[in-house]
């Protein structure tokens, strides 16, 4: 049987649970939750969270605000945050390896082939790889997306089932219900134009990237062919509850998937 290839993006909000550290609860959470599916699904993780896991250990000049201290604070944090997946995944019988990638990559052929070559090799073997940007070399998602778009430019490039991400809320809410204080979620959308309308441009407090990055980033996969599904990572099991239809949550979906 041919397994399910699941892009998993995982946000600073997320992977804190919107504290200040890193949450090793939620690692867990996650790790538990793929290594139940792993007959089933093979999974590819875009993180967040290596500035969030530097501000744990340190405190630099400028308090973190200017865009070289955030590069700065990444390169630090980078290898906190693999050792806390690698430690808590390893317990549960799961391997991890750190892949780190630029927008300029995904430019140039020979950089998008060899890309594909090894997280192909890499999951083929039971590594699961665990995609962060060069925040080192780069700065847009630092700046402006919180992997989002680097998550959907890698769902697009290794031709995924399924880009899944996870956010801290039940998905995308109408602008209506929020406005009377009862929060509906738009279940299942083909029209990109028409969401964005429903949507407020903030941004969270962890994060770059709030919802907008998040259509933009299904935009991508839906011009690929690939389903998005926002969901809300805050929840234990969000994973497998969303596979199983148990939990509220956005489906972006190609035009063709929608049904009339």
């Amino acid at each position: 049987m041919t397994k399910q290839r699941i892009l998993l993006k995982i946000g600073s909000n997320t992977l804190t649970k919107e504290t200040d550290q890193i949450s090793r609860g939620k690692i867990e959470d996650i790790g538990r939750q793929i290594s139940n599916l792993k007959d089933d699904y093979e999974f590819i993780i875009v993180s967040s969270g290596a500035i969030a896991a530097a501000k744990q250990f340190v405190k630099l000049e400028h308090n973190g605000e200017e865009i070289t201290v955030k590069q700065a604070l990444a390169a630090i944090g980078q290898p906190h945050l693999m050792r806390i997946f690698q430690e808590n995944f390893r317990e549960l019988g799961l391997f991890t390896s750190q892949c780190l990638l630029s927008y300029s990559d995904f430019e140039k052929p020979e950089s998008k082939e060899n890309i594909k070559n090894t997280i192909n090799v890499l999951v083929a073997n039971n590594f699961i790889p665990i995609i962060n940007e060069n925040d080192t070399v780069a700065t847009d998602e630092i700046q402006f997306g919180d992997n989002d778009k680097l998550a959907a430019l890698t769902a697009s490039l290794l031709k995924v089932d399924l880009l899944l991400i996870a956010t801290n809320t039940d998905g995308i809410y109408t602008k209506a219900s929020l406005e009377n204080g009862k929060p509906a979620t738009i279940k299942t959308v083909s029209r990109i134009d028409d969401l964005l309308k429903e949507v407020r441009l903030e941004k969270s407090s962890h994060g770059t990237g709030g919802m907008q990055s998040k259509i933009e980033a299904g935009t991508i996969a839906q011009g690929a062919g690939i389903e998005t599904w926002i969901v809300n990572g805050l929840r234990d099991n969000f994973i497998m509850d969303s596979l199983e239809e148990k939990s509220k949550h956005t489906k972006i979906v190609p035009r063709k998937l929608l049904k009339n």
